[in-house]
């Protein structure tokens, strides 16, 4: 299982935050070449963001670059500086279409041999920001075995419909819903978009929560003092995990009976429940071998 909980951005130009971000501990680094790289500075982020992978790698912790996206004609400078056996993925934005997708991952192939490293091994991160995009959703999370997320972009998807983004984000309450169950009809994470108020750690509790209760599965942080809390909140808790232990004790207990269901605290135990509570305890599992 791919543990994807905290994403950390880190501008792609900044060797003295890729520096400090190189001693942190989220489930992922995305070195940035896209948003927060102005036009005369993408040259220098590539450079950058090449000579910094293997730091930002060096404890096994995935990296993926964000990379500009197709429209732009920057992608290919891009890829060619970050593709090779020091990145998890890459991270595309402004995906549109699955032909978006296929472009994209011919352009991995291609890299990936001239690198010397395992066709298909380079993984894929796509940003879901557009109308057309969530018109495309399945089709777009299914294009390619190489997707292992998708994320969702907030910013840009409100921009694209010409509509406010609040601090209440009840306007992408759609949008995320039919992320989350696209992503998951396609076996592959969804990933939640920044949460820009970074001195404000209630509000980011709450949004993750919100974002969980969803389906998504991890979240980006635009702040290392993000990443505990976006951890925290994506992880089961000690009362869910212990909640978890006893509805498989009990249907257990029931199965020994000869019964397919049982009551807890008031409560039917049946098997989509009790499935649930085994993915939770798995995943809790996931993520400690994985600290």
């Amino acid at each position: 299982m791919t543990i994807m909980r905290s994403l950390l951005f880190v501008p792609g130009n900044q060797e003295r935050m890729l520096e400090r971000a190189s001693g942190l501990k989220p489930d992922a680094f995305i070195p940035d070449m896209e948003d927060s790289v102005p036009l005369d500075e993408k040259a220098n982020a590539r450079a950058v963001t090449a000579s910094y992978l293997s730091r930002l790698g060096k404890e096994g912790t995935p990296v993926i670059p964000r990379v500009n996206s197709l429209e732009t004609g920057l992608l290919d400078d891009d890829l060619e500086a970050v593709v090779g056996e020091h990145i998890f993925g890459v991270s595309v934005g402004k995906i549109y279409t699955p032909g978006d997708i296929a472009e994209i991952c011919g352009k991995l192939e291609a890299l990936e041999r001239k690198a010397g490293i395992e066709v298909g091994s380079v993984g894929l991160l796509p940003w879901i920001e557009t109308a057309m995009a969530i018109v495309n959703l399945y089709e777009i999370c299914s294009a390619s075995p190489r997707i292992v997320g998708v994320a969702f972009g907030a910013e840009d998807f409100t921009n694209d419909m010409g509509i406010e983004r609040t601090e209440s984000e009840s306007e992408t309450y759609f949008a995320r819903n039919s992320i989350a169950v696209a992503a998951r009809a396609a076996d592959v994470l969804a990933l939640d978009t920044p949460y820009f108020s970074f001195r404000d750690p209630d509000g980011l509790r709450e949004n993750a929560s919100v974002a969980r209760q969803y389906g998504f599965k991890g979240k980006f942080a635009i702040h290392p003092a993000q990443i505990d809390i976006i951890n925290e909140t994506f992880s089961p808790s000690d009362s869910e995990l212990e909640h978890a232990r006893r509805v498989v004790e009990a249907f257990e207990e029931a199965e020994r009976r000869g019964r397919g269901s049982t009551s807890l605290d008031g409560k039917v135990v049946d098997v989509p429940v009790v499935k649930r509570a085994q993915a939770l305890l798995e995943l809790a599992k996931s993520i400690e071998d994985g600290r």
